[in-house]
C-alpha cells in the first residue's frame, strides 16, 4: 500500500470513529464520550500513520517506534481520564451550550462538527507521521529536546488533572474555583502540558542541515493544538460556563491568573 493509501485509510477510520461518537451521543444524552472517542481515535490513527511503512524497509526503525510510544501514551492516558469523568457526569456543557445555540438543527449540526474534528486528528495524525518519518539517526540533540517535552507535557497534564479531581471531590471546596497547585498558576494547566505534549513532534521532526525540509511541516501540530484550546473549543466555550456558574468568584480567578501559560498570579 502506497503512503497515500495508509492515510486515506486512517482518514476513513477516523470519519467513521467520529460517526460512531455522533450516535453514541444521540443514544446517551452524554456528549462527553465524543471526546472519549477523538482522543482514542486520533491516537489509534496517529500511531498507525507513525508506523506505515517507510520506503522498501520492512519492520517500522527505532524513530517510528519512539513516535508512535509517545501519541500512544498520550491517548491512553488522556482517553482513560476523559472516560473515567464521562461516567461520572451527565454532560459536557460546552457541547450542551453548542447543541443549545444550534436549535432544532442541533443533531445534524453536531454530525458535520464531528467530522470537523476527524478532520483535525488527520492533521495531527499527519504531523505525527511526518516526524516518526525522519531520516537521521535517533538520539539528536532534538530528540532528547522531545522526549523531554514530552515527558514534562504528559506529566504535567497528570498532575493538574489530579488536582483538579482532589479539589472537586472536597465536599468543602463545593462551588469554588480550583486555584490549587498548577491552578494557582494557569486557569488552563492542563491544557497548556497537552499542548506541550504536541511540541514535542516537531522537535524530533525537524533537521536543521536541511536534509528533511518536510519536517518543518510538523509545527502544524502545536499551532493547531492552541488555536483550538485558546479560541474555538477549549478556552472560550469553558469559561463561558464558568461565568454563568461562578461569575464573581471566576472573575476575580481571571483578574489574578494567566489565561494558558504558567505565571506568577498577579496581586
Amino acid at each position: 500500500m502506497t503512503l497515500i493509501g495508509f492515510v486515506l485509510l486512517a482518514a476513513m477510520a477516523l470519519s467513521a470513529g467520529m460517526g460512531f461518537a455522533w450516535r453514541v451521543q444521540q443514544h446517551t444524552g452524554n456528549s462527553g464520550w465524543i471526546d472519549v472517542c477523538w482522543t482514542f481515535g486520533t491516537g489509534a490513527a496517529a500511531c498507525f500513520l507513525a508506523l506505515a511503512p517507510v520506503a522498501d524497509a520492512g519492520e517500522p526503525v527505532a524513530r517510528q517506534w519512539l513516535v508512535a510510544a509517545f501519541v500512544a501514551a498520550w491517548s491512553l492516558r488522556l482517553g482513560w481520564h476523559i472516560l473515567l469523568r464521562t461516567r461520572k457526569s451527565a454532560d459536557d456543557p460546552r457541547y450542551r451550550a453548542m447543541i443549545a445555540l444550534w436549535g432544532e438543527q442541533g443533531s445534524v449540526k453536531l454530525f458535520w462538527h464531528l467530522q470537523v474534528q476527524a478532520l483535525v486528528g488527520l492533521l495531527l495524525a499527519a504531523c505525527v507521521m511526518v516526524a516518526a518519518r525522519n531520516p537521521a539517526g535517533l538520539f539528536r540533540v532534538q530528540d532528547i529536546a522531545a522526549i523531554l517535552v514530552f515527558l514534562i507535557g504528559i506529566a504535567g497534564e497528570a498532575v493538574a488533572d489530579a488536582q483538579l479531581r482532589a479539589f472537586r471531590q472536597s465536599p468543602a471546596n463545593k462551588g469554588k474555583i480550583c486555584d490549587v497547585g498548577l491552578w494557582r498558576f494557569s486557569r488552563h494547566p492542563n491544557y497548556f502540558f497537552e499542548w506541550l505534549c504536541w511540541l514535542a513532534y516537531p522537535l524530533a521532526a525537524i533537521d536543521p542541515g536541511g536534509t528533511y525540509p518536510i519536517g518543518i511541516a510538523a509545527f502544524l501540530a502545536p499551532l493547531c493544538i492552541y488555536w483550538l484550546l485558546m479560541h474555538v473549543s477549549g478556552i472560550p466555550p469553558l469559561e463561558a460556563h464558568m461565568l454563568r456558574t461562578r461569575e464573581g468568584a471566576f472573575v476575580t480567578y481571571q483578574r489574578r491568573t494567566s489565561a494558558f501559560f504558567p505565571w506568577p498570579p498577579r496581586s
